[in-house]
């Protein structure tokens, strides 16, 4: 699982929900550090199963969760995807029903959030 959140409290709050719940989590604070992580982690592996979740603040330096999920599904990419923020509109809601991600409001309830990430791990097994 990958988590991009450039705060540094959320981050560090959400990557430990998620390690608690059993899950191998790597976390990054900016885009920039997320599209590296996942050229890394990319790299000779065809079926790009090392990344079964994204976990991504949609504002973030760099660049926003939403711009790496637009690019990652522009390169047929199909990795479940949660997006958080604090900053939702409609548009913004309506562009993530249309790339397949599931958005939450900051703040949130970290069980949903943990509760989502479990049901999404679960459809790609």
């Amino acid at each position: 699982m990958l988590l991009a959140e450039d705060d540094d409290e959320m981050r560090q709050l959400v990557a430990e929900a998620l390690r608690s719940d059993g899950y191998d989590v790597i976390a990054v604070s900016d885009g920039g550090r997320l599209l590296v992580t996942l050229a890394l982690e990319l790299i000779g592996n065809d079926d790009r199963a090392l990344v079964d979740l994204l976990v991504l603040d949609v504002r973030m330096p760099i660049r926003s969760g939403m711009q790496v999920l637009e690019q990652l599904r522009a390169g047929n990419w199909r990795v479940p995807t949660i997006l958080m923020t604090a900053f939702a509109d409609p548009s913004m809601r309506e562009r993530a029903i249309q790339l397949g991600a599931m958005l939450f409001d900051k703040p949130f309830d970290l069980d949903d959030l943990r509760t989502a990430a479990s049901c999404l791990l679960r459809r790609t097994i």
